[in-house]
């Protein structure tokens, strides 16, 4: 059963798809790595949903008594029954439906977990009903991860449970393009797509010096989508030495994956300056090296503005044909959100028709 759930894992945008669809009848638990995107799926459907109320429940924070209060009703001025308030965090004072996702729900206590089998089953919290149309899921780590995730059976039984998958690394560094993601760690991540594996994919932890696995017991620090970027926030962090950047890598990504990087951060000292191909694309430096053309491609995909276009359309005809359709493909890509800027600008267009690439036009 374990392989069928991990071969019939699903990607972020998939899950959002089903999470809107279904939510509103049957609570979906997304169980998946750590640090692969879990949460932002509450981000993603409230996107998809601006007149939903986003309600974050923290599961780890909780006890029973978290969960409602209790207040002092009266009957003809008396007081004569006690009923019970929810928490804020399930998002009902603001009378509209409500996206409510129970995160870390594995983690949870297990009084907690049997105080809110009711919202996940009946839309209900206590005795005060979810507006129509509310959204619930639930999000929790892998068992196997040994990180203390636990679902009785009759739990289990009452939800639908679907894996979520770990990006690859072109799903990861066209997401990394759009959140302005340091190029060093696009260009590492293209060079090491084994960082988005998963340790259910990797028996024995050698084979993989960089990701989580429960067996690595000494490996403190690793490689996970969430670890990138926070590797990315101390690349873009202004007035660190060398040393102070290599210690915050290796407390963040690992001893290994730090030390690997830093080679790519010594490459990325040597890349023309964004302004030095503004304003003189003819003239400005070719890097020598493949991983140094990859990481100005992902530069100028991540900070293209619309003077920049055409001189980055001039510069990079200097460029190898690897490295340029590197850059359309990006560029086309229907999830890149400056696609219509670079897509209709005359020198891309030129280019397209001179190097054969036909594609539909852009609706963006």
């Amino acid at each position: 059963m374990q392989n069928a759930q991990a071969m019939y894992a699903q990607n972020i945008n998939q899950l959002v798809t089903l999470l809107q669809g279904l939510g509103p009848k049957r609570t979906v638990l997304i169980e998946g790595d750590m640090g692969i995107g879990k949460s932002t799926l509450l981000t993603m459907l409230k996107e998809r949903l601006p007149d939903y109320t986003a309600a974050y429940f923290d599961c780890t924070t909780k006890d029973v008594g978290d969960i409602f209060i209790p207040a002092v009703g009266e009957v003809d001025g008396e007081a004569s029954y006690v009923r019970f308030v929810p928490n804020e965090e399930f998002g009902l004072h603001h009378g509209k439906p409500v996206i409510l996702m129970f995160d870390e729900f594995g983690k949870a206590n297990p009084a907690v977990k049997q105080a809110v089998r009711r919202t996940m089953l009946e839309r209900t919290v206590g005795a005060k009903p979810l507006p129509k149309g509310s959204i619930v899921l639930a999000t929790t780590n892998l068992g196997a991860e040994g990180v203390g995730d636990l679902l009785a059976a009759h739990q289990r039984n009452a939800i639908t449970v679907v894996r979520m998958r770990k990006p690859s690394a072109g799903e990861w560094i066209e997401w990394g393009i759009n959140n302005d993601v340091h190029p060093t760690v696009l260009g590492w991540v293209k060079d090491n797509p084994e960082v988005m594996q998963s340790f259910t994919e990797v028996p024995d932890p050698e084979e993989n010096p960089y990701i989580f696995h429960p067996r690595a017991t000494d490996r403190d620090a690793f490689v996970t989508p969430r670890s990138l970027h926070a590797a990315s926030d101390i690349l873009h962090t202004p007035g660190l030495d060398d040393d102070t950047v290599t210690a915050a890598l290796i407390g963040t990504v690992g001893a290994r994956a730090a030390m690997d990087m830093a080679a790519y951060i010594k490459l990325a000292g040597q890349l023309p300056k964004r302004e030095e191909i503004m304003n003189d694309p003819l003239s400005a430096k070719v890097p020598d090296s493949a991983a140094s053309i990859c990481m100005v491609v992902f530069r100028a995909l991540s900070t293209m503005t619309q003077d920049f276009v055409d001189p980055w359309m001039t510069y990079l005809q200097r460029l190898d044909a690897t490295a340029q359709g590197l850059f359309v493909n990006g560029a086309r890509n229907p999830e890149y959100s400056k696609r219509s800027m670079v897509v209709t600008n005359k020198q891309f267009t030129a280019w397209a028709m001179t190097n054969g690439y036909v594609f539909a036009a852009d609706k963006k």
